[in-house]
């Protein structure tokens, strides 16, 4: 599913994010949704949010 979208998004789902560093590279970190961090119901490069592990990242794939 698309992570661009705000709508697709729910907290305790999971989802591969990618972090800041891992940009260049697309490696991508699974977790479940804590918090969206994005007000915007779209953004062209994934909805940032807060994995329950603390990590921040972009949404690039909804499980």
């Amino acid at each position: 599913m698309d992570g661009t979208k705000r709508s697709n998004i729910k907290i305790g789902k999971e989802v591969e994010v990618v972090q800041k560093q891992d940009q260049k590279s697309g490696k991508l970190t699974l977790g479940i949704v804590q918090k969206i961090l994005t007000n915007s119901p779209e953004h062209h490069h994934g909805i940032k949010v807060m994995l329950e592990s603390g990590i921040v990242g972009r949404v690039k794939e909804i499980k």
